[in-house]
């Protein structure tokens, strides 16, 4: 065995130890940035449920009122009908 193999195999098993070794804490990394995202992601939803709870109630009312609107002039066309 030459210098140059032996050189060429431990080139080959430090490149798989380094990328086993970056695999490793990236995958560490990564989970604990998710992990920190979703903590401030549930932290952000409750300072913001007042707010969408308004938004909601008036989408509500908003829909309420879409439907009286509606059987009203429903209940228009039906009083003209009988009446001609």
């Amino acid at each position: 065995m030459s210098f140059e193999s032996v050189w060429n195999v431990l080139r080959w098993v430090l490149a798989a130890l380094a990328a086993g070794f970056i695999g490793q804490f990236g995958k560490s990394l990564a989970l604990h940035i998710i992990e920190r995202r979703r903590k401030n992601e549930a932290e952000r939803k409750g300072e913001a449920l007042p707010y969408e709870l308004e938004k909601m109630r008036i989408k509500e009312l908003q829909k309420i009122e879409k439907k009286r609107a509606k059987a009203e002039v429903k209940r228009l066309k039906k009083s003209n009908g009988k009446g001609d």
